[in-house]
């Protein structure tokens, strides 16, 4: 008969940024745990709040499976003397195994015979298990902070307060630092009482009434359900971003949503300054209207019931109130400080050791970017816009507001050069040249933006590169792999003619001025290593499959727009309703592939062509070349591989009546310069032996 089996660890206030991934841990060390004790079960489910984490396993098997097991030990040369009596290895392989010398046996394997033991184990009740089990599953686990407490050894996230242990309806025994093992919990912390929990079955509901909604999922559709609910009564948009909705959720038992307003004299300050102050400082949903502009109200959700609720929306307007003064001083103070004095107090401010200070990076930032626009040939008014944005594209760092709030690097620094008198093209690239910010985020949506934001990015890894600063492993202190990520998408969004050995370049001869740490060879081969990932890594996110994006790299990947090109035609051509059409052309392609590989001559020589599928191979390699060319320098890739595809009949023909490697020397060279020719086309764009059927 199968029983339920609840485990909850009870304990101080953990910090909200843990609980998912401490809970998550919890059910996945049970099910491990379950698997290799032998223990069937059914469905596991995990529960979790500030105070506590749980994990209720269905249908536990009161007793282990049984273990039937079969053990390899050495060859039967090894096992056994000349005599036919067990060596040393065997007789030790049997006393590992637990089983008498007799009850070995042999048994062939890769036409090797080899001696084999059997072990036998009957299943051991579960509840002798759980004890020793539950007890090194809580302790094994592991979180990114831990404490002590009292003169206990063990490491935890906050102390162990209480535990709850059942299988079925009785109490699992066993203690960890003092606390010991019971079927009580405790409930809401203001509002609730102990909790007896009779049998795991009535886990979630024995804490509802105590005011704890344990179920993640119900609590996370419970604060949607008021807020919406809200929306629909007041009429607003309330601004739910996903980050601060986990937070809240991992800060309630039983959550309540409630709003409260602030004074609108407030909404003189730019809303970032006002949404980011409500969400870092108090977690408050700000409310917007339709058009997205901020309002005076917010919404946020309190632990505990209905009651006294208009008195605690008072209190929190009382905070906020406060927490809004601070920034309105702290952006009425920054508007008495100039840009060029904000530029000069980064001569004091060091970016890296090794590196200099800030204003040194933003002078390198601006060389970079004078370089780049020259390349891109662009006007020399939009130059001279991309110069001065870089040129003063740090200056708010040294903002009071900025200090305050560092996520609001650049959206203060736009807002500050428009009233400073900059345009709006290097107001908006001030603030644009730290996008993308992260993952999924947008590209900068003006060129003079993204051109200062190639410089910022390609400056840093660069320099972190020069010094040896390289991520390895999930170390990546300096967010070098987002920063290539970011270069990456911007070339793909604008176009650029610009390839990414051209960024190398102008970051290493302006790195150079200051003298390079390490070989310059050395950072210009890492530099293409780490871009390789992030190139691959786009085109997966794109979701072209694996041998697809090895297929494409292969030419090289310095050319983004042309990589990106060729991946979608090619991927186009490996569709379910393509790929059986698509693998006769491939299989062609390969073939030249794999003998123009052992050639040794360039030049081709009709006259030394002996059959005339010779000719007919060249003549419509070279009447489609130009077309093929053409359409490979344009980036357009699926032309490309139609001209190559179209090739098809002729190479078939070509290999159903020509002898490659014939004896004639010269012939034979000939034969192999003409398909290395055409194997050079074709490999612009894939090698298309990486593909998989």
């Amino acid at each position: 008969m199968a029983k339920d089996l609840l485990l909850e660890i009870g304990l101080e206030e953990v910090p909200a940024r843990f609980v998912r991934a401490a809970m998550n841990q919890l059910k996945d060390k049970a099910e491990k745990w379950l698997a290799e004790s032998r223990v069937p079960h059914g469905e596991i489910e995990a529960y979790a709040t500030p105070r506590r984490l749980a994990v209720l396993v269905k249908d536990v098997a009161e007793k282990q499976a049984d273990s039937n097991e079969e053990a390899k030990g050495p060859s039967r040369k090894i096992a056994q003397d000349e005599a036919g009596n067990w060596s040393k290895a065997a007789l030790g392989f049997a006393r590992s195994q637990g089983v008498e010398p007799e009850q070995l046996y042999f048994q062939e394997l890769a036409g090797v015979e080899y001696v084999y033991a059997k072990k036998s184990s009957i299943g051991a009740e579960t509840a002798g298990l759980l004890p020793e089990g539950l007890s090194h599953l809580i302790t094994s686990m592991s979180f990114p902070k831990n404490m002590r407490w009292g003169g206990y050894e063990l490491r935890f996230v906050r102390p162990i307060r209480w535990m709850v242990a059942l299988f079925g309806p009785d109490v699992i025994p066993f203690e960890i630092t003092g606390v010991p093992t019971g079927n009580i919990s405790r409930g809401h912390r203001f509002l609730g009482e102990d909790a007896v929990v009779q049998e795991p079955g009535q886990y979630r509901e024995a804490l509802r009434q105590q005011h704890v909604i344990v179920d993640v999922k119900e609590r996370e559709a419970l604060i949607l359900k008021q807020l919406e609910e809200l929306k629909a009564e007041k009429g607003w948009t309330i601004a739910v971003k996903e980050d601060l909705l986990e937070e809240v959720l991992f800060l309630v038992e039983y959550p309540n949503a409630l709003y409260g307003t602030f004074d609108p004299s407030f909404l003189n300050i730019p809303q970032e300054v006002l949404i980011t102050s409500m969400r870092e400082h108090q977690r408050y949903f700000p409310v917007l209207d339709e058009q997205g502009k901020l309002l005076p109200y917010f919404v946020t959700v309190r632990n505990g019931d209905l009651r006294s609720i208009d008195l605690v929306a008072k209190g929190n307007e009382k905070v906020l109130r406060a927490r809004l003064s601070d920034a309105k001083f702290f952006y009425e103070e920054d508007h008495k400080l100039t840009i060029e004095r904000a530029n000069s107090k980064l001569e004091s401010i060091v970016y890296h050791e090794e590196l200099g200070t800030v204003a040194d990076k933003v002078r390198r930032i601006t060389a970079v970017a004078e370089t780049i626009a020259s390349k891109l040939a662009i006007g020399n008014d939009e130059a001279a816009q991309v110069s001065r944005a870089a040129s003063v594209c740090k200056f708010d760092l040294v903002s009071q507001m900025v200090y305050e709030f560092p996520e609001l690097q650049g959206i203060m620094g736009e807002d500050y050069a428009r009233k400073l008198g900059e345009s709006e093209q290097v107001a908006k690239a001030i603030n644009e040249h730290y996008q993308p910010r992260f993952s999924g985020d947008a590209a900068p949506s003006e060129a003079t933006g993204a051109i200062v934001s190639l410089a910022d990015k390609i400056d840093t890894i660069v320099g972190c590169f020069s010094i040896g600063i390289i991520p390895t492993g999930s170390q990546d202190p300096y967010a070098l792999r987002r920063q290539a990520a970011g270069i990456v998408s911007i070339l793909l969004a604008f176009d650029f003619k610009l390839q990414l050995s051209d960024l190398y370049d102008i970051a290493l001869a302006v790195h150079k001025e200051r003298g390079l740490k390490r070989s310059e060879g050395d950072v210009r081969k890492e530099l293409n290593d780490f871009f390789a990932l992030r190139v691959k890594n786009w085109l997966s996110e794109q979701g072209y499959r694996y041998d697809v994006v090895d297929a494409v790299m292969a030419p090289g990947f310095d050319d983004l727009a042309g990589t990106a090109s060729r991946a979608s035609a090619v991927a186009a051509c490996t569709t379910e309703e393509s790929k059986a059409e698509f693998k006769l052309v491939v299989e062609q392609f390969n073939r030249v592939g794999n003998l123009a590989s052992k050639a040794t001559a360039e030049g081709v020589d009709p006259s030394l062509f002996a059959e005339s599928a010779e000719g007919s191979l060249y003549e419509a390699w070279l009447s489609q070349r130009e077309a093929f060319q053409s359409a490979v320098a344009a980036r357009n890739m699926d032309a490309a591989l139609q001209s190559a595809a179209s090739l098809k009949p002729a190479i078939q023909a070509y290999f159903d009546s020509v002898m490659v490697m014939a004896q004639d020397e010269k012939v034979r060279d000939n034969r192999l310069a003409t398909l290395k020719g055409i194997a050079g086309d074709i490999a612009q764009i894939a090698d298309f032996s990486k593909l998989v059927w």
